[in-house]
């Protein structure tokens, strides 16, 4: 009986997908559009599960770009936070370079990244980390601000170094920072690896959104959005999954 409440609940939490659904659909035959710009709803659904074989790879080649650009991104943002953290000489240089970097529209840093790496996957990748680290180095470097004067002093009361106090002491303060930035940035990083894919690669979700759109197959073209949404949504959740236990174990 309790597994049949909890059942219905879920249910009923779906209704704003329905709400969505619904209105897509009427807006498609109020306008009376045809599938060459808007397809319905339903054609887009038949679509998806009638071709679910070249909408699988293409998922799993978005999710490994994302999942890889996220865990880069981090970690990229952590190092640099760390340096500003550890050094004001080089918080100089790293701070207006990251703001550089994410002030300028992708697009922008194609040709360079491009110039660096090649086109293809590693562009692809690199991309998607650029995107990323931003936030974890944002994050990070306020958990890292948010340590007590009073354990600093502590610590270097008791002879600690520099690198001891971040590893016994910042990371404790930094890493649920850390958490948040990962489950923001995670919807973010299946965006990023879409719109690197559409600009540069051969695969993956934004390839096919672009192959999908050039030859006016709309029902994939949408079908991929809707696959993309889904994807985006899952990562969220496992995002949000992770740093709960990962806090819970810190805190």
């Amino acid at each position: 009986m309790m597994r049949l409440r909890a059942f219905g609940a879920g249910i009923l939490h779906l209704w704003p997908i329905a709400l969505v659904i619904v209105a897509w659909d009427l807006w498609v035959v109020v306008n009376g559009y045809t599938s060459t710009v808007a397809p319905r709803p339903w054609l887009v659904f038949e679509d998806v599960v009638t071709s679910v074989g070249a909408y699988v790879p293409s998922a799993a080649y978005t999710i490994v770009v994302a999942l890889i650009g996220l865990v880069g991104g981090t970690l990229v943002g952590f190092c640099a936070a760390v340096v500003v953290w550890s050094s004001a000489a080089l918080a100089g240089v790293v701070t207006p370079a990251a703001l550089v970097i994410r002030s300028v529209p992708i697009t922008a840093l194609i040709p360079i990244i491009a110039r660096i790496v090649g086109y293809g996957d590693p562009a692809v990748v690199a991309s998607t980390v650029l995107i990323c680290f931003f936030p974890a180095f944002v994050f990070t470097l306020s958990g890292l601000a948010a340590i007590p004067d009073s354990s600093r002093d502590l610590f270097r009361v008791l002879g600690a170094g520099r690198a001891q106090l971040l590893v016994r002491l910042g990371v404790l303060y930094a890493l649920p920072n850390l958490m948040v930035s990962v489950r923001i940035t995670a919807p973010t990083a299946v965006l990023a690896a879409m719109l690197a894919e559409f600009l540069m690669g051969a695969s993956g979700l934004g390839a096919m959104f672009s192959t999908s759109r050039s030859y006016s197959d709309m029902e994939r073209a949408w079908g991929t959005a809707v696959v993309a949404t889904v994807v985006s949504v899952l990562v969220f959740v496992g995002a949000r999954a992770l740093e709960r236990r990962v806090v819970a174990r810190v805190v």
